[in-house]
């Protein structure tokens, strides 16, 4: 702890003297200290009239030659090195001798006394009832003080203090460090008190308090871990095709075709603190999740033409909530003589005539526009995959042994969609149909 104490010793000095004080008091170096203390004397009619001075002294310092650390007596200096750091704060007529220590040194450390002086009769030093000063090493940190929770976007005060510190008196230096403040005004880093409003990158990042002392020449220091609430973004679909383990991500209002009888797995994830709470739906109406415990995660084991549709995950938080779509349908076998998923972005294995028993590919829609920049992403340029088929024809322009590629673009659209290896050969051209 910042300090301790010793018993607290009520002790007959004589018949009518006593004093209350601790015995021994610790103190960190540069901190403040208040020694609670009480005293008694024998008080006759006569002192009345007179003055009632108190003095502590250290090391049996009392005689008349000697200088206190602190005294209410206005004709008494005291020691040089205690000026305005030892001082007085109770009222010596109710009996109060209480002392405040501030910006501890480690020279202070000694054995202090007592004494009262009132009239000719009253000059008593309490010699058998003393009180201990220790000094020990800073260790004590800053304490932070702020709302919780953080909230993203809500403006908020942080207050940093030093328990132990001299209230009052001479002023801290504070400063506040973290990669949550790199947009501050250096000039407010500066006070105990920090204005600032979270962002969801804040979250998880350390904030520090820095405090320094003025006399110990010290600096100690707090950090903490920010938690700031924040509402879901980045909220994406990842879809898992049969014995597929690397999913892909789906963008919103992008069309998505699947063979009938797949297994699908999607799963939905929102960024989010705390996590929002998720759900799926189908055409409006809501759909179990496959897994209690796990509700962004939804498995079709058979896709079916019942299962066609626009699917929808929802993501509830209480700043805020999010919705992603994507639209599902569903190609019969016969359709395209097609058997199923292997990978992505939409290669099927196929068996049947013109087949060759090798990969077919899914490839990007074509807009019919002039758009400038390259071409990027399905998710930028368009919601909808087209369906690649092999036509048992081969004829000039087809592709290479070894190659496939999806069709060039007419002209006047998008820039040439990337070309896809596999790893097989078929001279067969695909087609978007």
């Amino acid at each position: 702890s910042m300090c301790s104490s010793g018993p607290i010793l009520w002790m007959r000095e004589d018949q009518e003297y006593q004093l209350q004080v601790r015995e021994s008091v610790t103190v960190q170096e540069g901190l403040c200290v208040h020694v609670p203390c009480s005293f008694s004397y024998p008080w006759k009619w006569r002192y009345s009239r007179t003055m009632l001075y108190i003095y502590w002294f250290r090391d049996r310092d009392t005689s008349s030659n000697r200088y206190p650390v602190a005294t209410n007596n206005p004709q008494r200096a005291v020691r040089t090195e205690a000026r305005g750091r030892f001082r007085l704060v109770g009222d010596p007529w109710a009996y109060n001798c209480s002392l405040r220590i501030r910006d501890a040194m480690r020279s202070d450390e000694g054995v202090y006394f007592f004494r009262v002086e009132r009239g000719e009769d009253v000059r008593y030093t309490y010699t058998h009832t003393t009180m201990t000063l220790r000094v020990a090493a800073l260790t004590q940190e800053p304490d932070i003080h702020f709302p919780e929770p953080l909230k993203s976007g809500w403006p908020a005060e942080l207050t940093c203090s030093l328990p132990g510190s001299c209230e009052g008196e001479r002023p801290l230096t504070f400063s506040w460090v973290g990669a949550a403040l790199d947009s501050l005004d250096p000039e407010t880093l500066h006070s105990s008190v920090l204005a600032f409003t979270p962002r969801p990158q804040d979250h998880g990042t350390n904030l520090t308090c820095q405090v320094k002392l003025p006399e110990a020449q010290a600096t100690v220091e707090r950090t903490i871990w920010l938690n700031v609430s924040y509402a879901p973004h980045n909220l994406t679909i990842s879809i898992f095709f049969s014995n597929v383990t690397v999913p892909k991500t789906l963008c919103n209002g992008m069309s998505l075709p699947v063979l009938e009888g797949q297994f699908l797995r999607l799963v939905c994830v929102a960024d989010s603190n705390p996590p929002a709470e998720l759900s799926w739906s189908r055409e409006g109406k809501a759909l179990s999740p496959s897994q209690p415990s796990a509700p962004g995660v939804l498995e079709l084991p058979h896709v079916g033409a019942g299962d066609e549709g626009e699917f929808t995950c929802q993501a509830r938080h209480p700043l805020g909530s999010q919705h992603i779509s994507f639209s599902l349908s569903v190609q019969s076998e016969s359709q395209h003589g097609l058997w199923g998923w292997t990978a992505w972005p939409g290669v099927w294995d196929v068996e049947g005539p013109g087949a060759c028993g090798q990969d077919f590919i899914l490839c990007p829609p074509l807009r019919q526009e002039r758009a400038p920049g390259p071409w990027s992403s399905p998710c930028s340029e368009g919601p909808s995959w087209g369906l690649a088929s092999s036509s048992p024809m081969a004829s000039p322009g087809s592709t290479t042994p070894g190659e496939r590629a999806c069709p060039p673009p007419p002209q006047g659209s998008l820039q040439e969609v990337p070309e896809f290896q596999v790893a097989r050969s078929c001279p067969t051209r695909l087609e978007l149909e």
